[in-house]
């Protein structure tokens, strides 16, 4: 039997694929189906074919039904109606529900409102407004349970806290995927998610445990141009600060972007590397400014980062320009411009206004650039001096504010010199000591940098200390290398290891490196050398005088330990350490930092040394300080994770957290009163030092902003410290764009915690 109440059964044609012609791209597309192009026709209404009441009936009807009550009829369409049902729908449509008039039940729209063209809708039944009901409650009760996790996130062992972060990160991918597949239900808070997912791709635990992301780094390309940053750099910590200090803002959807790590990103590796196509490769500088640029270079970069041979390398220069028949190889040529370049930037940074003057370190590194780039260099096998262009690269790299770049680069750098065996310790009798001597200084000096740019970036090391064997670097001068007391110490190993024992305190039966934490080559008692072997090493020790290669072996003796902080306290694997295990390791490393300066040389104290080497002195202070923050910020970030009392005072974390804000107040101390930028191109290393000011700025904001309270004495001094570095770096803005970018950074942070009160009394403090 027929139902009269359903409309009669459509012809249906079956679908015929030969009848289909294929799809172009010149023909209409699915934003083209307009009614008038789909198959029933402009005026299709959907329900064909049913029998019409006579307009006698209607008006037979009608006037029944007056005469039994005063209700008012419902209109009818203009039109004759072709539809009648004796039977009962299920479910009636909102607008027939109202009128309580008959509803034929037609999905989308029912005949009643498709004649009276009005939206017609079908409201949620009771059972499904109660199952709503029940979803909104649960997802009320899923967030409360959600903050309760991570509030007791902090007071759990690692192992689990771990277990708990990555069961809630998961439950928010889930969410995420749902929402782009257009499964998620629209009546959850997408405000509330959204916050989440944004406090869930925070960095990890304070004590280094981090081995997962939770954000995109190929969403796009500013995300691209910084890549992942890691627990250990300031910029993970900064990123920690602004989501604490926003929790309680709540946050759209639109507003995820601010949460990205590249909101706090002070870098400019987004603005790409501008290499000039129209340079000469051919071209030189006169021999006059050629040699007042390797002079600059010479003078203020050399020293920390030796990775050219300096007397080797003047000997070279003066042939090629007096020799008229010298042709040197592309990658000579190269490491020149490279030269010229660094030198030429720093004399660029001295100007009053780098606006208003040209940039020749630009043609310098265009050079450099197309003469050790070609369509095969990266296929070629690498020498000495492709180790040394890569590494002049990265350094170029870093002091133009491409860190990200400049990382890349110094690991191609370490492959290559690895690919050389400059890590391990050269026994080969066909290689002159000064030779030997002058790669030993490559090492390190990719080595320093490397852990320079490790720091910076949060990223592991691109090397391992277990597969090092390289001698440390001889604290004498390079013109000395071919005096017959240094090159003896250079060949007689045995001596080399006890001078080195001697000169930084570890003792007999120490070998060099096992003493600062890292490998060398096995050092052997005492009672197995020769007389001669102690004599060699007493006669290097008492003509040992200050110099820029003592400097230089302080800072790889330094950047030893600061190498095995970060794999003990910030590696992934710390995850399985206990926080007392965690602890132990900061009392222990901070133990070696300040035994470090203890055995510095009275020529190098920080602030009553020789001089004559500021410079030195004051680069060395830097790194120190920088160390100890590293070193000590566990204990710092834990406190401001678990919330006042949740450390009594006076206990090991509280003290460290001290020793980290005590640290970076000394850092702040270093720079003048009134900024002056010349000071930090002629005293400071220029290349780092905005890392060294925003590390330690990031510690002050955090104990000025998280625990300190206002109005107190240490409030208000380190208030001071922070007004000082932001003035500072509002002056160097002038030189760079990182440095603005830094200033902003910073000072928003303050600003948007201070209020309307806190920002004027900042602001008058960062202008006095």
């Amino acid at each position: 039997m027929s139902d009269p109440s359903r409309p009669p059964h459509l012809p249906y044609n079956p679908y015929d694929t030969a009848s289909v012609p294929e799809f172009s791209e010149h023909e209409a597309g699915f934003s083209d189906w307009s009614p008038s192009n789909l198959p029933f026709g402009p005026n299709y209404e959907g329900i064909p074919g049913f029998p019409a009441e006579t307009s006698a009936a209607a008006s037979r009807n009608i006037s029944g039904d007056r005469s039994l009550n005063t209700k008012v009829a419902i209109p009818r369409s203009t039109h004759a109606s072709n539809w009648t049902s004796s039977g009962r729908v299920s479910r009636a449509c909102e607008n027939c529900r109202e009128q309580k008039a008959k509803c034929s039940g037609h999905r989308p729209t029912c005949q009643r409102c498709q004649e009276a063209g009005i939206r017609c809708s079908y409201g949620d039944r009771k059972r499904e407004k109660t199952a709503k009901c029940v979803v909104q409650t649960c997802t009320r009760q899923i967030q409360a349970y959600e903050a309760l996790l991570r509030e007791i996130v902090p007071k759990l062992d690692s192992q689990t806290a771990q277990h708990v972060e990555g069961i809630v990160n998961e439950k928010h991918v889930v969410e995420r995927d749902q929402s782009f597949s257009g499964e998620k239900d629209s009546t959850l808070p997408t405000a509330a998610t959204s916050t989440k997912v944004a406090r869930a791709s925070s960095p990890g635990s304070a004590s280094g445990a981090l081995d997962y992301t939770n954000e995109d780094f190929n969403r796009d390309e500013k995300v691209q141009a910084m890549g992942f940053v890691g627990e250990h750099s300031e910029i993970a910590w900064m990123y920690r600060l602004k989501q604490m200090l926003e929790r309680r803002i709540p946050l759209s959807p639109e507003g995820l972007d601010r949460y990205s790590l590249a909101s706090v990103n002070y870098f400019v590796d987004e603005t790409g590397v501008p290499v000039l196509d129209d340079v000469d490769i051919t071209d030189r500088p006169p021999q006059a400014v050629a040699d007042y640029l390797a002079d600059i270079y010479f003078e203020v970069v050399h020293s920390s980062f030796p990775i050219i041979g300096k007397v080797i390398f003047l000997k070279q220069l003066n042939s090629f320009y007096t020799g008229p028949f010298m042709r040197p190889g592309r990658r000579w040529l190269a490491i020149l411009h490279l030269i010229f370049a660094i030198a030429a930037k720093f004399s660029h940074y001295l100007q009053e206004r780098t606006d208003d003057t040209p940039d020749d370190s630009l043609s310098y590194f265009s050079r450099a650039w197309k003469l050790s780039n070609n369509e095969i260099s990266l296929l070629d096998h690498p020498n000495l001096q492709q180790v040394q262009v890569e590494g002049l690269t990265s350094f170029y790299l870093l002091l133009t504010g491409q860190v990200n770049r400049s990382w890349r680069l110094c690991g191609l750098s370490m492959r290559s010199a690895v690919t050389m065996g400059l890590n391990l310790r050269s026994e080969s009798n066909s290689i002159a000591p000064i030779s030997k001597e002058t790669r030993y200084r490559v090492w390190w000096s990719l080595y320093m940098l490397d852990s320079l740019l490790c720091v910076m970036t949060g990223r592991p090391p691109n090397s391992s200390d277990d597969f090092c064997t390289t001698p440390l670097p001889l604290p004498f001068r390079e013109e000395d290398f071919l005096e017959e007391r240094v090159a003896l110490l250079i060949e007689d190993h045995d001596a080399r290891n006890l001078f080195m024992d001697t000169l930084l305190c570890r003792g007999p039966g120490k070998s060099t490196m096992e003493g600062a934490t890292t490998p060398d080559t096995m050092g052997h008692p005492l009672t197995h050398l020769g007389r001669q072997c102690e004599q060699l090493a007493s006669t290097a020790m008492e003509s040992l005088t200050p110099n820029t290669s003592l400097y230089f072996l302080y800072l790889v003796d330094l950047a030893l330990t600061m190498r095995e902080s970060i794999d003990t306290i910030y590696a992934p694997g710390a995850a399985r350490k206990s926080w007392r295990e965690i602890e132990t390791a900061i009392a222990v490393l901070n133990g070696k930092v300040d035994a470090w300066h203890s055995r510095l040389s009275p020529a190098y104290h920080f602030t009553q040394g020789t001089p004559g080497l500021e410079q030195q002195r004051t680069s060395l202070a830097f790194h120190f300080y920088s160390t100890k923050i590293l070193i000590s910020q566990p204990c710092l970030s834990r406190l401001t994770r678990n919330g006042p009392g949740a450390e009594t005072s006076g206990s090991f974390c509280d003290t460290m957290a001290d020793v980290c804000v005590n640290a970076a107040g000394q850092v702040i101390e270093l720079f003048p009163e009134l900024p002056d930028p010349t000071w930090v191109y002629h005293v400071s290393p220029w290349w780092c030092i905005l890392h060294f000011l925003t590390q330690s700025l990031t510690v002050l904001l955090i104990e000025l902003l998280l625990r300190l309270k206002a109005g107190t004495v240490k409030h208000q001094t380190i208030l001071e410290q922070v007004c000082k570095v932001t003035r500072w770096l509002s002056q160097l803005s002038t030189k760079d764009l990182y440095y603005q970018r830094a200033w902003l950074v910073c000072k928003g942070l303050y600003t948007q915690q201070a209020g309307d009160q806190g920002t004027r009394s900042f602001a008058d403090k960062e202008q006095n």
